[in-house]
């Protein structure tokens, strides 16, 4: 049997809208039964859940009615929760159909097939740009395959990447270094990008005793010390990845068993750089002969090249920003956020980023005391945010003009491929869910017995418990919001 649906006419939105308002503005709440707050009491008091800090909120949305009440108004950590807050902004600030483009210039002539001078990326911003994360031919292979159609044959002098749509901060505030480098999870943002800034290493290890096979795509961009052995078929796979910090110098250790096939996704350091290299090599792919040219990031440049008054040579345009935000809330992208966050920033930084979250947050009468809000992903332990401020951000956008495009992001309980796939399972919730160490989070809306639509955010922090533990509790609240009350 379908969900009862989180949905309801534009005149019944402007009714509920009359109505939430009323009763958070007052603070003036009817009584609620307390078989839900003894029962959701009942779940986190339960050794050994009880170990960690607990803020729950529950409004429900037809009548802005305070369900339950725990710690609302205290700042947490959100985890991934916040990239509830990124899309919401992005959505209200950029508008749902936002395009990105990026644009290939080229300074200079061109004579009987060589282009001479500069070709210059210039970066939008754009996490789409060669991603693997979505369906679409590659940009740079497009473009490669249009010179050589428009009669290009050889390229003498430089190509340029210019990447100062964002600030030069490819991690925000508070991530952990020991992801850097090394998690396909955090890649780092830049204003020119490609392939979420992820090489692949794609490991085969057919023969006992030897070091397995190594494959790089794109090839020669990282510098790999292969040190992996490989073992019996019975053994255990242990890789170890040994990178500097700030190096695309990365050193495999430890060993595999025989017929291991893998792939390691790895973040490079220099997005632009890793740009311009994958450009190079398609270039060549092509049968385009690349001379001499200097590869080079314009902020080495004394005298950077002005362009900005051509007609670009090639451009490319990203699928809208609907399209971005499910694979942001849906499959968590972490990297999609971070994008997207400086993409609405004030002046391209994450400062400013965070500063036009609260301000937005604040024009949509969400409570804003007390948040911090360092990175558009979550992965940062100085975000953050408070329940209420969670959930009165879900009623306005229950309400906003973005609200379906926003609900439909949201993962349903049991939804494939997506971070809910084997959660809630039959359980009438959409929701973003939230993980760190020490930090679990879920928030979003559920339908209740009577078909009465609720908003809920629930954050877990600082628990000594098992995080598996901890994320039955979340599931089991959300499960007794759904069951019938005596009240």
């Amino acid at each position: 049997m379908p969900h009862p649906r989180l949905f309801c006419s534009s005149q019944g939105r402007i009714a509920l809208a009359l109505v939430f308002l009323l009763f958070l503005g007052t603070g003036a709440h009817p009584p609620v039964p307390a078989t839900l707050t003894s029962r959701i009491n009942a779940i986190i008091s339960d050794a050994p859940v009880n170990s960690a800090l607990w803020g729950i909120y529950v409004v429900d949305l037809q009548t802005g009615r305070p369900l339950y009440r725990l710690n609302e108004t205290s700042t947490m950590i959100p985890a991934s929760n916040l990239k509830l807050l990124t899309t919401a902004t992005a959505l209200d600030v950029l508008g749902a159909d936002y395009r990105y483009t990026t644009r290939l210039h080229h300074v200079g002539t061109i004579e009987n097939g060589t282009l001479r001078g500069d070709l210059i990326l210039e970066g939008a911003g754009d996490p789409t740009f060669g991603s693997q994360a979505m369906e679409g031919p590659d940009p740079l292979v497009t473009w490669a395959n249009q010179l050589k159609a428009q009669g290009i044959t050889r390229i003498e002098g430089r190509i340029i990447g210019d990447d100062n749509i964002f600030a030069e901060e490819p991690y925000a505030d508070g991530w952990d270094v020991s992801y850097i480098g090394r998690e396909s999870w955090a890649a780092p943002a830049g204003g020119l990008s490609y392939r979420d800034n992820l090489v692949d290493l794609i490991l085969d290890a057919p023969q006992v005793g030897q070091a397995p096979t190594l494959e790089e795509e794109p090839a020669g961009y990282l510098s790999v010390r292969n040190r992996v052995t490989t073992r019996g078929r019975r053994s255990h796979n242990g890789l170890t990845i040994n990178r500097p910090l700030g190096s695309e110098t990365v050193v495999l250790e430890g060993a595999v068993r025989q017929a291991y096939r893998g792939t390691l996704r790895l973040p490079v350091n220099d997005p632009t750089a890793f740009t311009l290299h994958a450009f190079r090599e398609h270039l060549r792919r092509a049968g385009i002969h690349v001379e001499e040219a200097s590869f080079i990031d314009i902020d080495a440049l004394d005298a950077p090249p002005t362009y900005d008054t051509e007609t670009p040579l090639l451009t490319h345009t990203s699928p809208p920003l609907h399209e971005m935000v499910p694979l942001i809330n849906k499959a968590s992208n972490n990297f999609y956020a971070e994008q997207v966050f400086r993409t609405f920033s004030w002046g391209g930084t994450t400062n400013g980023s965070g500063r036009r979250v609260v301000e937005t947050l604040s024009q949509l009468d969400v409570p804003v005391r007390g948040l911090s809000i360092q990175d558009g992903s979550g992965l940062s332990r100085k975000d953050m945010v408070t329940p209420e401020a969670m959930v009165t951000l879900l009623a306005k956008m229950y309400l906003h003009p973005a609200r379906d495009i926003f609900l439909a992001s949201l993962p349903r309980g049991g939804e494939d491929r997506t971070t809910l796939e084997y959660r809630l399972v039959g359980v009438p919730a959409q929701a973003k869910t939230g993980s760190l160490g020490y930090a679990r989070a879920l928030s979003g809306y559920v339908t209740s017995a009577s078909g009465r639509p609720l908003a809920f955010s629930i954050l877990a922090n600082h628990y000594s418990a098992p995080s598996y533990r901890i994320q039955e509790a979340i599931d089991a609240i959300v499960v007794e919001l759904t069951a019938p009350s005596d009240g």
